[in-house]
């Protein structure tokens, strides 16, 4: 299987999930939020910090549910493209 190159706007809704579950995760500690959400710290560290672009569905699933933010609300960041807003 060929993993085609991200476009930029695919990195940018990456970094903007990143900073929504970050904010999410408000005081708890990393380490406590990926131990209840079944993956790596480091794993949540990449997500948190836009390396980690496109995490797997069910990830996105279980931090949803972790942190107890929609997963609707998390599609809303994703898909929100900052450019669109300031032109309305």
């Amino acid at each position: 299987m060929v993993r085609h190159p991200l476009a930029p706007e695919q990195i940018e809704a990456g970094r903007r999930l990143g900073a929504a579950l970050r904010a999410a995760r408000a005081g708890r500690s990393p380490v406590e939020v990926a131990a209840a959400a079944e993956i790596s710290p480091e794993t949540l560290r990449k997500i948190e910090t836009g390396r980690l672009p496109t995490p797997a569905f069910g990830t996105v699933v279980r931090l949803s549910e972790v942190l107890d933010v929609p997963l609707t609300e998390l599609a809303l960041v994703w898909r929100t493209d900052p450019a669109l807003s300031k032109a309305s």
